[in-house]
């Protein structure tokens, strides 16, 4: 298959928060019948709600720092699927991609014939970078668990190091309902053997998580709390001090934006001390060079090229909703216009609560994707009575992207948020030349 051969094929699959089978017995069979890639290398499994992907992207610039190899696997991705599969810091080629596709389609059609189920499309994915991973000759892979953790295809690749970034609601229909019950499915990826960091949790998400450490003989290491923010700049980047279990990490002004990632910031660093105390060349230069440079597509980022402004930011549940209010009442300089898609089966009403109060024009769209919210829906969760000056019903992005930037004035600002599909379209619009540069 050629890439783009592959892309229709694994989208043939289903889409990925659509058609999931949640179970290893599938991509535990498909990686064997491509050679096991996994064990060709030592793998960082990251679990958790939010911060998964920043905490990722920070050890991953940690590992290029002191001169490893490392490979990166996060989803989804934002504009093309090759930005999920990731070694030195590079995206996989198409060619490359559609290479590796190619070999996992031949396994997976094997998997089914002895199953009786083809891989899903995530499984597959995961398959297509552990392979990737094996070629390039990777020193570390770095992997972003989809969802969960102890049923996700991530997990297949026995990880000797896990973390756990701060536990909330969300993904309850697959998860549990309660904070307890999405803990334990995430608590599952530490098992006997592994070296565990844990994040700063809610009591009840802490009981469950310390529960399974004892139960699997794991002694947790934990990302400090003793956190401090020495200054901020004015675009919410921080100059932080972090006391950890080896070292101080002080007058380090984190890549990232937003207060959220002093402890995603501080779970990476855990990381990359356990991985310097398992062998690995990692010095307290590379910690701090990794943080300073790392970067994160579509986590409040910035892009001030523009006029107006426009601020990408995937908040698809609660607590990512109040990071990003929290980063806009702090920096937001100027009129916000808000252009909101979101899946219907997120907490909608909570996130208006949280988000919609801070936009002076409001924008409400429908991702293309077969969960998302209609319009209809997203205008119930406006916070009554509306505090934004305008409320537009758009229905594409396309028409959401002209009406943002038909309403915000110069030195405004276009908060882009809800989805990180939605995150993704707009971003893909605008490469193409659609709107105001």
């Amino acid at each position: 298959m050629n890439f783009d051969e592959s892309l229709s094929y694994l989208l043939g699959l289903g889409h990925e928060t659509v058609a999931i089978k949640l179970g290893l017995e599938n991509v535990t069979r498909l990686l064997r019948r491509l050679g096991s890639p996994q064990d060709s290398f030592p793998s960082v499994q990251i679990a958790g709600t939010n911060g998964k992907g920043s905490t990722a992207a920070m050890l991953d610039a940690v590992c290029r720092a002191a001169g490893l190899r490392a490979g990166l696997y996060t989803s989804p991705h934002l504009v093309s699927i090759t930005e999920r599969i990731r070694v030195g810091g590079r995206e996989i080629s198409p060619e490359g991609f559609a290479r590796h596709a190619t070999l996992v389609r031949e396994a997976a059609e094997g998997v089914a014939r002895e199953s009786g189920a083809l891989p899903t499309f995530f499984e597959q994915v995961t398959a297509i970078a552990l392979s990737a991973f094996r070629e390039a000759g990777v020193d570390l892979a770095i992997l972003e668990t989809g969802l969960g953790g102890r049923l996700d295809a991530t997990t297949a690749a026995g990880a000797r190091w896990v973390a756990i970034t701060p536990v909330a609601l969300d993904h309850q229909e697959y998860l549990g309902t309660t904070l307890a019950e999405i803990a334990a499915e995430k608590a599952a990826v530490i098992r006997p053997g592994v070296r565990a960091v844990v994040a700063p949790q809610e009591p009840e998400a802490a009981r469950v998580i310390l529960r399974r450490c004892r139960e699997c003989g794991v002694e947790p290491r934990f990302a400090t709390e003793d956190l401090r923010v020495e200054d901020a700049g004015p675009d919410g980047r921080l100059r932080v001090r972090l006391l950890m279990g080896r070292d101080v990490y002080a007058g380090v002004r984190l890549a990232l934006r937003g207060r959220h990632q002093l402890v995603n910031a501080s779970v990476a660093v855990a990381l990359a001390e356990s991985l310097a105390e398992g062998g690995f060349p990692i010095s307290h230069g590379h910690v701090v060079e990794g943080l300073e440079t790392a970067e994160h597509a579509g986590r409040l980022e910035l892009d001030a090229r523009r006029e107006p402004r426009i601020l990408f930011d995937g908040a698809h549940n609660p607590a990512g909703a109040l990071a990003l209010r929290a980063y806009l009442d702090e920096f937001a300089a100027g009129p916000i216009t808000m252009l909101f898609g979101a899946m219907r089966d997120k907490e909608l009403a909570e996130m208006g609560r949280l988000l919609f109060p801070a936009a002076r024009h409001l924008v409400l769209t429908e991702p293309q994707s077969p969960r998302a919210a209609p319009v209809e829906e997203l205008l119930r969760a406006v916070p009554a009575p509306a505090s934004s000056s305008t409320i537009a019903l758009a229905p594409s992005s396309r028409d959401a992207l002209v009406v943002a930037q038909t309403h915000t004035p110069p030195g405004g600002l276009i908060c882009v948020t809800g989805s990180l599909y939605l995150v993704g379209e707009v971003k893909r619009l605008l490469a193409s030349g659609l709107g105001k540069s």
